[in-house]
């Protein structure tokens, strides 16, 4: 028996140490992606002219910078891909008994905070397959809902703005691949 919990405990601390790894990655994307948007956003030096006569008269005339008008996917191999839609719904899809996020990630968390930080609040559920035991899959559901949370409020989303919401039905819909998912849909 010894052994056995052995085991558990080996796997449960390196799952954490994962876990770890997948969100450092993600908070270093996202934090590239900040750092690089505040430093390509700095005007260049003139010789000498006020640095507000020049960007005042394009400052009224600049349209939005991005205006979501598509669905872009991006699939990852073993079924992780993130899926971020025009209808203010983000899916993370994952892979069979997996609750790590893919690792092309980090753009649907920013159209997230970004949604976030334009007044809306992120309603999040977990969905899973059909396949298996159905209590190990609406626990593994819940758990995915959980690690985008976790990772939302990570990034600086405040809790307040963040909701779990157990679906009606977990079994998700679509085929397997398309089921096994966590939706985060922005409301008012």
């Amino acid at each position: 028996m010894a052994s056995s919990a052995d085991d558990d405990s080996l796997q449960n601390l390196i799952l954490g140490l994962l876990f770890g790894l997948i969100a450092l990655v993600i908070f270093l994307l996202v934090g590239i992606v900040i750092w690089h948007k505040g430093h390509s956003a700095k005007p260049a030096k003139s010789g000498g002219a006020p640095v507000a006569a020049m960007v005042a008269p394009a400052a009224a005339a600049v349209p939005p910078i991005a205006v979501v008008t598509e669905t872009v996917t991006v699939t990852i191999p073993d079924g992780a891909s993130v899926n971020v839609g025009a209808n203010g719904v983000v899916a993370f899809y994952f892979a069979t008994g997996s609750a790590d996020l893919a690792p092309g990630a980090a753009e649907a968390l920013a159209a997230v905070i970004k949604g976030v930080q334009g007044g809306r609040k992120a309603v999040i559920s977990g969905y899973h397959d059909t396949t298996g035991d159905a209590a190990v899959n609406e626990q593994l559901a819940k758990k995915r809902a959980e690690m985008v949370r976790d990772v939302l409020t990570g990034l600086g989303v405040p809790a307040a703005k963040v909701d779990l919401q157990k679906p009606g039905e977990t079994a998700g819909s679509g085929n397997n691949a398309e089921a096994r998912r966590v939706e985060v849909k922005l409301v008012d």
